[in-house]
């Protein structure tokens, strides 16, 4: 959902900056303060260089977004990801990074980040990264996903030995939102192809995610190309 205060209205976005770097923490926070027209402000609410201050300030500043590198004193950007998830905060981790090896994405997915970008990213990737992980979402760079998707699929077994019985809870709707979900496709995208309201969709990816006891889309793109309900370049 988006941010709003109790009288309704929408709130800027609260962002936490922490990388080792203070020009890498200055640039990010001139790109997001600075944020084009087109959906909510997003303010800095605090930055650090330090892992274990991250998450501290996680703790206390409770803000929407968190981005974070993968290199920090103290606590690295995996650990501080799984510090935030373990203490069950409403705060969505971006992890940003120059490292993008397959093994370094599947690992800050495991430590429960919700998003997953190179430091070239464009100003306006991130800002829509930052968005979208603020209303639930989850991005990786495209680039790196591609190969991410590919190395599953290498990996699977034939369709008909996986387990997608993990499925059989999902209505037919639930399923083909699914798939949606699993090719990239945002809500508003979702739901103009299967002619429904934006907020139907939001309760069946809600509903998806409750019945496969999944954490966030991201878990939800993997779990679909395991069960082979999904295929690469299909």
């Amino acid at each position: 959902m988006t941010p709003a205060s109790s009288t309704g209205t929408t709130r800027p976005l609260r962002v936490l900056l922490a990388d080792a770097a203070p020009m890498q923490r200055s640039g990010l926070r001139a790109v997001l303060t600075a944020a084009a027209p087109g959906g909510s402000e997003i303010v800095v609410a605090g930055e650090t260089g330090d892992g274990g201050e991250a998450v501290e300030l996680a703790r206390r500043l409770s803000p929407d977004v968190l981005i974070t590198d993968l290199t920090l004193p103290r606590i690295d950007g995996l650990g501080v990801a799984r510090a935030v998830a373990r203490a069950g905060l409403p705060v969505r981790v971006l992890v940003m990074t120059d490292h993008d090896t397959d093994e370094d994405v599947l690992a800050a997915i495991g430590a429960g980040a919700a998003g997953y970008l190179c430091k070239d990213a464009p100003a306006d990737e991130l800002v829509a990264a930052v968005r979208a992980i603020a209303t639930g979402g989850a991005v990786i760079t495209p680039a790196v996903l591609n190969r991410i998707l590919v190395r599953v699929a290498e990996a699977l077994p034939a369709p008909e030995t996986t387990t997608a019985s993990k499925l059989d809870a999902l209505t037919d709707r639930e399923r083909e939102v699914l798939v949606h979900v699993a090719r990239g496709h945002s809500n508003a995208e979702i739901a103009a192809a299967l002619q429904v309201s934006e907020t139907t969709i939001k309760t069946h990816v809600g509903h998806v995610l409750t019945k496969l006891r999944l954490r966030d889309r991201t878990q939800a793109v993997v779990l679909a190309y395991e069960t082979g309900l999904v295929k690469p370049g299909a």
